[in-house]
């Protein structure tokens, strides 16, 4: 694999003696993120929370979106929403009114300053391109158009329901009325791509695209449909060495046109960076929710002093049914002691080109720079002699080399960081709606 996913972390506990007191910028802003769970068909290689449904309730899910949003901003008693995100599934199903009802409650119980950036994820079918206009009226000032490939074979392989002419359709009416705010994904590594083909592509979105370009790798996920085609040998897809080869020219291409890298897969000009996603790879606060919404915040109204991971409840109905009942679905609570949460963020952190500064290590590690924590390791010293690290007065970050190699380089790193702070036994997992 070239591209690196979000590691599965396992809980810790608190190092005795070790508190870490975040400034108030980070317990008391946050970004939200609304998972909408419905789709119209499943994706050949999608194994993300998604349901087909016969029929969609919209007047009872916007009620529970809202009411979830509402007793999660009380529970993390956060006093500014710095960005929306509506993900899912496919969001631009959902009724426009559902996001300004979504936003709208964000408004009453938090700040959301007027140019906050508020991201909507578009299938780029007719009937999603036809409703960006209402969209927008909603309060949507940014649109992630799900193109993921110009070529229809591709596209019909990969189980999607659009084509690439209307894709170029919707992408266009986006940067209409969202101009330089409207970012595509596409993809590489599909069934029978070549690099040359691939590069083709790449040339052809850069010709239609705006100013942000999101960059995947295809990944084969166990029980998906496109997994069990390539187990049984009817699909063929490109060896690790193929895509590494793909990953670089994709890199090399988009630099020339003017994208600066500023993550392993996103790609900005015209300072079009998304703010939303930042604030992922910066280990800022954010709230999940909606079914199967992923969430990291401080509980402040509990009493709590440390940063929750906390997961809703997956299935739409059970979801539903529990925030109807309880106000929200929190299906699972876990408290990230101080060395998962540093893990962290030196695992997000690295995936940005800028990397981690020290003065943001030293917010969430007091007792330990790098030069301490790191800086001894002779695995460590040796991936800055390959030249796949950079340890320096700005920080700590991988070189052009080493972003492309991330998910070889952080076990080394997690280890050290491990050896460094002693991990102890795991922490308490609860399960309660409080």
């Amino acid at each position: 694999m070239v591209l690196v996913r979000r590691a599965a972390f396992q809980p810790c506990a608190l190092k005795k003696g070790v508190q870490v007191v975040l400034s108030r910028s980070y317990t008391h802003e946050a970004s939200l993120y609304v998972h909408w769970p419905y789709c119209l068909k499943r994706c050949s290689y999608c194994n993300f929370n998604k349901y087909i449904p016969r029929s969609v309730n919209h007047e009872l899910m916007t009620d529970s979106l809202q009411k979830e949003t509402q007793t999660l901003l009380h529970l993390s008693q956060v006093s500014r929403i710095t960005s929306v995100f509506f993900g899912g599934g496919t969001p631009s199903l959902a009724w426009p009114s559902t996001i300004a009802a979504v936003l709208d409650t964000v408004s009453k119980h938090a700040q959301l300053s007027a140019d906050a950036e508020v991201t909507l994820e578009v299938n780029p079918t007719p009937a999603g391109k036809a409703r960006l206009r209402d969209f927008v009226a909603a309060g949507v000032n940014r649109f992630s158009i799900g193109m993921q490939s110009l070529n229809d074979a591709n596209l019909r392989v990969l189980g999607r329901d659009h084509s690439a002419q209307q894709a170029l359709r919707t992408l266009s009416e986006a940067r209409t009325l969202c101009p330089g705010r409207v970012s595509v994904d596409i993809m590489f590594g599909l069934p029978d791509q070549g690099v040359d083909s691939w590069q083709s592509e790449l040339e052809e979105v850069l010709s239609v695209c705006d100013d942000h370009v999101s960059l995947y790798q295809l990944t084969l996920e166990r029980g998906t449909h496109l997994f069990k085609q390539v187990e049984l040998g009817r699909v063929n897809v490109p060896g690790d060495d193929v895509t590494a080869v793909m990953y670089q020219s994709a890199r090399s291409t988009l630099e020339k046109e003017g994208f600066l890298q500023y993550e392993v897969s996103n790609f900005a000009r015209n300072s079009a960076v998304s703010t939303h996603n930042t604030g992922y790879w910066k280990a800022q606060q954010y709230l999940g929710v909606g079914p199967g919404a992923h969430g990291r915040f401080v509980p402040h109204a509990l009493g709590g002093v440390l940063r929750e991971a906390r997961t809703q409840t997956l299935e739409p109905d059970v979801w539903i049914r529990e925030v109807q009942q309880h106000g929200h679905a929190t299906r699972r609570r876990i408290q990230l002691g101080h060395l998962e949460l540093l893990e962290e963020v030196l695992v997000m952190g690295l995936r940005m080109n800028e990397g981690i500064s020290h003065q943001h290590w030293a917010e969430f590690s007091p007792e330990g720079n790098f030069h301490q924590v790191l800086g001894w390791s002779e695995d460590f010293q040796d991936l800055q002699k390959r030249g796949l690290l950079v340890l320096d007065d700005r920080g700590l970050r991988c070189s052009w080399e080493g972003l492309a190699l991330l998910d070889s380089i952080l076990p080394v790193l997690l280890l050290r960081l491990e050896k460094f702070f002693q991990r102890p036994a795991g922490s308490a997992e609860t399960t309660d709606k409080t």
